[in-house]
């Protein structure tokens, strides 16, 4: 029998199993009223779970209009929110978590019912399976995200992997070069084809899919400055596309030092030479008027071009480094072309001057000096003669 409660409060019955069950009208996510059911062993955990689900009506939450499995939102997340809305690559990486770790333990679990107990037995399952912690980091990461989106969508009224925590990664201490190291580097690499672009990566920090992404109309020569606007990238079924880069500080009008702008007019010339060799087997589609093409006008694989840098290092016979940590040799070597702090700190992106004077100020020493000379040497030395 009901026991009697308050108007509007709904009703709390005894099953016949013995447990109690408890029902209200609320309002769910497609706008109508409906019947919804909780349940406990007790009276009042029963009434409790009802008293909590009409707090949530009163404050406007409304239920699922349907009941979602984990692997069901994240196939949804991943399509409808993560695919059009972030980059091919994040999606890539997204898309590669939940499918290798999150589907196959949770996927079949209910999205409203995930535990912080269930995520931390996952997660200690995949700390036995011997899963690296940068993995384990990245999949608890990404699994966040997903329910953050679900708490917006208003599918769930709290993130409960919020709650567990998140693995301990030790970070292996990566130093980029110091100024000899890429003053060596850039003079062993001269003579190669995208010498400019290493350039443009150790000099002015930019990433390899902003480097190959640049177009002629993107520098301005007599104003000594270029915006990057366009990036390569590898789209999984399609190939290599040219797509826009979709961050405004991405966008932002930075200064072109003169090294660098010796370097890409030189690139200019070889390229001229490689299309005249090549004749009308040059391919490039119109309007995209790429600086560094491939030998024939085409785009260049991002991966491509790490494994000539990777070469070029190697050659060089210098520590070997990452294109990624190679951009933060950016710094250094600005100050060693006595680029003005002012110009340093547009390029940098550095909000304040007193941190890149911080850079500056912590250039000295006999290994340095000697990379002063070796950068002479090597901004006397033409590429084409």
């Amino acid at each position: 029998m009901a026991k009697r409660r308050p108007n509007g409060g709904g009703t709390v019955t005894r099953r016949k199993d013995g447990r109690y069950q408890g029902a209200a009208y609320v309002t769910n996510t497609d706008g109508h009223r409906v019947r919804k059911f909780v349940y406990g062993s007790t009276y009042d955990e029963a009434a409790e779970k009802l008293g909590k689900l009409q707090e949530q009506e009163r404050n406007g939450v409304p239920v699922p209009s349907r009941t979602w499995s984990l692997g069901e939102w994240l196939a949804y997340w991943l399509e409808h929110i993560v695919k059009p809305n972030r980059e091919h690559n994040t999606y890539v990486k997204y898309e590669s978590k939940v499918r290798l770790y999150l589907v196959p333990h949770l996927g079949k679990k209910s999205l409203v019912r995930l535990t912080p107990a269930q995520l931390r037995s996952f997660m200690a399952e995949l700390k036995r399976t011997e899963v690296p912690p940068a993995a384990r980091f990245e999949v608890l990461r990404v699994l966040r995200n997903a329910l953050n989106r679900a708490v917006r969508e208003e599918l769930l009224t709290r993130n409960v992997a919020e709650l567990v925590d998140m693995p301990k990664v030790t970070k292996k201490e990566a130093k980029p070069w110091d100024a000899r190291e890429a003053i060596t580097f850039l003079r062993s690499a001269r003579a190669h084809r995208l010498y400019a672009a290493c350039v443009l990566v150790l000099v002015l920090g930019l990433r390899r899919s902003e480097v190959l992404g640049l177009r002629w109309q993107d520098i301005d020569f007599d104003q000594r400055q270029f915006t990057p606007l366009k990036q390569v990238q590898r789209v999984k079924g399609v190939g290599l596309v040219l797509k826009d880069l979709k961050t405004e500080s991405s966008h932002a009008v930075l200064p072109l030092p003169e090294f660098c702008a010796r370097a890409l007019e030189e690139r200019r010339e070889l390229q001229d030479l490689e299309r005249r060799i090549v004749g009308d087997g040059w391919s490039q589609e119109p309007g995209q008027d790429l600086i560094f093409s491939s030998e024939r006008g085409g785009l260049i694989d991002p991966v491509g071009f790490s494994r000539s840098f990777n070469a070029l290092v190697k050659r060089a016979g210098v520590r070997r480094i990452t294109v990624r940590l190679a951009r933060h040799t950016c710094g250094t070597l600005l100050a060693f072309l006595k680029v003005h702090p002012k110009v340093a700190q547009a390029i940098l992106r550095h909000s304040q001057i007193s941190m890149t004077m911080d850079v500056y100020t912590h250039v000295v020493g006999d290994g340095e000096r000697e990379a002063v000379t070796m950068l002479a040497e090597l901004l006397e030395d033409p590429l084409i003669g």
